[in-house]
């Protein structure tokens, strides 16, 4: 295996590319108990439609997500009750662009991860679990379209976006979901679950060579071909509508104001727009900014505003947004302060301030496990490394925040998504 010692920040990662296409990542923590195992796979609810031996295929929405849930059936029984009653924690999530499963355990770590590479790689569905699994999902869905933060949050996605998927809700709708059947998740675990397509990282006091070694038992042997992905056509770089709004049960209004932002092309592009665009949004609109704290003393936001950077299926947007009983007082506020700081750039104090905050941030986070096996599959998947992070972010200036939200914080192109009282 090879061995990469990032002495900034006193990490040691061990990797190594096997015979099928897999890249295994371990990140040594001598001396702790705890050990930590993170399965992924390039795939999320944005990879609908892709190309695979010259043919584009489309599958319905939901598919990755349905089959996330599917994926701890196993002929046998199901291997999420087998890691737990193993003294595991297991979970799994599915996003726009990555599915994940994942446990963390003390005791027979090498035998749980066995377990996890077993049930990952080997798929197993029937027509009724299936039709089974499309009520508990369906009710689900239904669920979730009842809440404002699910309704605020896609309603911008619709009002910024015309084509790509992130439109779109990950689960589906029960419309969609009733298309998917067994011979669907087949398919797609094929295309999308194949060593080519996955990455193992693993966090703890473990032996590297065990953990290839389980992964060369346990998974298939040759390569994938890896598919092609559409999201659909090119996106003008204006919202697809400036506002949209609904009625819901809320006591006060909810809202969320979006822009869309240049995505990046390559490599390490996706690190340092990621880290350049949370710094700028921090810079923005976080809490210890000028224009959080005048819309706070003013009262026209609370302790529930927030901002971020956020980048998936090709498309990458600067979202801020909250509570308040006047959005649109807000977003007045909020495009006059993006002018004001493409135009004249962060203060130099706020600038270093926010900075060294950041950093503080980058360090404690190697504390924990889960966010170190995330953030280290996530790069992989976009072709970067992630534990180079503090050494980027240690090269941003004030003029790249400044380019950054001259590009991507375009006071014009902004939309705004806003719940309001049911009875108001």
């Amino acid at each position: 295996m090879k061995t990469k010692c990032y002495d900034r920040i006193g990490e040691q990662v061990y990797s190594e590319k096997l015979e099928n296409g897999l890249t295994v990542f371990v990140v040594r923590k001598q001396g702790y108990n705890k050990k930590y195992a993170f399965f992924a796979t390039d795939y999320g609810g944005a990879d609908r439609r892709f190309k695979l031996g010259g043919r584009w295929l489309d599958t319905p929405m939901g598919v990755a997500h349905f089959l996330e849930h599917k994926m701890f059936d196993t002929e046998d029984g199901n291997a999420l009750a087998e890691l737990s009653a193993n003294g595991a924690s297991p979970n799994a999530f599915t996003s726009t662009d990555i599915t994940a499963y994942f446990f963390e355990s003390i005791e027979k770590f090498q035998e749980n991860l066995e377990i996890l590479l077993s049930f990952v790689s080997i798929p197993y569905f029937t027509p009724e679990s299936v039709q089974k699994e499309q009520g508990i999902i369906g009710q689900e869905i239904r669920m979730t379209e009842d809440e404002p933060d699910y309704a605020v949050y896609y309603g911008l996605m619709k009002a910024l976006y015309k084509h790509n998927p992130l439109r779109d809700s990950v689960a589906g709708t029960v419309e969609s979901i009733a298309e998917i059947t067994a011979d669907t998740l087949y398919s797609c675990h094929k295309v999308f679950y194949n060593p080519s397509n996955m990455v193992l990282v693993v966090a703890g006091d473990v032996d590297p060579e065990q953990i290839t070694a389980a992964a060369r038992k346990i998974l298939p042997k040759e390569p994938g071909e890896l598919p092609q992905r559409d999201y659909g056509p090119a996106e003008a770089m204006t919202p697809e509508s400036g506002r949209f709004e609904a009625r819901m049960e809320v006591s006060i209004p909810i809202f969320l104001m979006g822009c869309k932002a240049i995505p990046p092309v390559k490599d390490i592009d996706f690190l340092r727009q990621e880290l350049i665009g949370t710094l700028a949004m921090d810079i923005l609109a976080g809490r210890s900014s000028p224009l959080f704290l005048k819309m706070y003393e003013e009262g026209l936001i609370n302790n529930n505003f927030s901002a971020a950077y956020e980048y998936a299926a090709g498309a990458a947007c600067t979202i801020a947004g909250g509570e308040s009983a006047n959005p649109d007082r807000v977003f007045e506020l909020y495009k006059q302060a993006a002018g004001d700081l493409a135009a004249k750039g962060p203060d130099p104090e706020l600038f270093n301030r926010l900075k060294k905050a950041m950093q503080g941030r980058q360090l404690r986070s190697l504390n924990s496990f889960e966010t170190i096996c995330y953030n280290t599959a996530r790069g992989y998947f976009r072709g970067y490394d992630a534990f180079q992070a503090p050494e980027v972010l240690a090269a941003v200036t004030r003029e790249d925040i400044t380019a950054f939200a001259r590009d991507n914080l375009r006071s014009g192109d902004m939309a705004l998504s806003v719940i309001l009282p049911k009875n108001a």
